[in-house]
């Protein structure tokens, strides 16, 4: 029996599949530009100071340890060559393969606005995160020193995007700035800070409810952050931010949450393909069982597949997609090697969740239920610990957010790495 060679190249979606092909006759190779796992949905508690990176990254050679038939190779993806079945990574030899799954994800999305790419921060890594809360730490060492840098923006802190990431992280700073700074800083007026979330709809968290979007827009409020709606961004530099309607707000910081773009991984993949294999949003056209057309020993899932919903409307670029889907395609392995049909994909929705912060936060579940405030809160809290990799990792995260909310400490306080100034890749040209 030879046994078949899959490669796996990405995160969420990726880790589901060689989960689901554990045990099976198949060999397993994992690819990653990274030796570990992260768990996206925390890095803006990273960023806000309330957990390390350990607490929510994985080694991958860790997570697949138990596997016997996986393997993990750490590189970065130049090229998937679909006629000769062969992956080229930018260090070490290539990789053939019989079956291979795409799962790279997605990249932020610029826009081309103007700026962004040299001055804003993106939150898609861990690298990142940790250059975020430098950087935020670093504004409130330097407002110290000179008080007059606040009027200038130093403490000005504009966050463009009103999805999940951009209200969880402006509920993150504003508790940092309200429960921790305020007492590490005692002779600088740290209540000058302004959290500023710009989205350019007319309210936020779009894709939840319009009565849990309004319900968190009203909990942002009540906490101190500015929300501004119907407006975007217009163009940024190192000392200002610049809106549609003209408007300018003098900031330091920018935070990008506004968009993603599919990994540059898919114009790979349609260069060989040809006209019509992707779509606006860039992702990769797939068939209902998530390979790509005419070529069926390949899968694309997660981020970067348009893969659809019983509607034909487009499924979100969220973790439990991928997830799911990654469990799907190792069904369908199985499958092909008992002879058996391979099976389509229907995503099941088990909801929706976002949290403004301490015994705030919203979620849309199955059935039409709808939580909000400490229910929805807890709710939140045990699901994000459900979902991390690793018993360390949850022990970690429970004790840190234990102690959080017992003491209104943040322990992770630690200026680690150089100022940045551009943090956002641009990658979606």
């Amino acid at each position: 029996l030879v046994r078949a060679r899959f490669g796996v190249v990405g995160p969420f979606g990726g880790l589901a599949v060689a989960k689901g092909l554990a045990g099976s006759p198949v060999d397993v190779v994992v690819v990653d530009s990274n030796n570990f796992h992260t768990f996206q949905p925390l890095l803006y508690q990273v960023a806000t100071a309330g957990l390390d990176a350990a607490d929510i990254a994985h080694p991958v050679r860790g997570i697949v340890a138990r596997h016997r038939n996986a393997d993990v190779r750490m590189g970065r993806v130049t090229w998937i060559d679909l006629e000769a079945r062969r992956v080229d990574l930018d260090e070490g030899p290539s990789l053939e393969y019989d079956h291979l799954v795409v799962a790279a994800g997605a990249v932020t999305n610029t826009y081309g606005i103007p700026g962004i790419a040299e001055h804003g921060f993106g939150l898609k890594s861990v690298g990142d995160a940790l250059a975020l809360r430098a950087h935020v730490l670093r504004q409130f060492e330097r407002a110290a020193v000179n008080p007059q840098l606040i009027d200038d923006g130093a403490l000005t802190f504009v966050i463009g995007g009103g999805g999940p990431t951009g209200v969880e992280l402006a509920g993150g700073l504003t508790e940092l700035v309200e429960r921790v700074l305020v007492k590490d800083f005692p002779s600088l007026d740290v209540r000058r800070a302004r959290v500023v979330l710009v989205e350019p709809t007319e309210r936020v968290l779009g894709a939840f409810p319009t009565s849990l979007s309004n319900s968190a827009r009203r909990v942002l409020a009540r906490r101190g952050v500015e929300v501004v709606l119907g407006v975007g961004v217009s163009r940024a530099d190192e000392k200002s931010v610049e809106l549609t309607d003209g408007s300018v707000v003098p900031t330091a910081t920018l935070v990008w949450t506004a968009g993603v773009t599919a990994s540059p991984l898919a114009a790979v993949l349609a260069e060989q393909l040809g006209e019509g294999a992707l779509t606006r949003g860039g992702r990769v056209v797939v068939e209902r069982d998530l390979t790509l057309p005419g070529h069926p020993e390949v899968s694309v899932i997660g981020d970067l597949a348009a893969a659809t919903g019983d509607h034909g409307d487009p499924l979100p670029q969220l973790a439990p997609v991928a997830v799911q889907a990654g469990a799907l395609v190792a069904r369908n392995v199985v499958a092909g090697l008992e002879g058996r049909p391979s099976e389509d994909f229907r995503y099941v929705d088990r909801g929706s969740m976002a949290t403004i912060g301490r015994h705030a936060a919203v979620a849309q579940l199955p059935g039409g239920i709808r939580l909000r405030g400490t229910v929805g809160w807890l709710s939140w809290l045990l699901l994000h610990l459900v979902m991390l990799v690793g018993f360390r990792n949850r022990v970690n995260v429970l004790v840190n957010w234990a102690w959080s909310y017992l003491t209104y400490d943040r322990a992770s306080r630690l200026i680690l790495d150089d100022d940045r100034t551009r943090t956002v890749p641009d990658e979606s040209k």
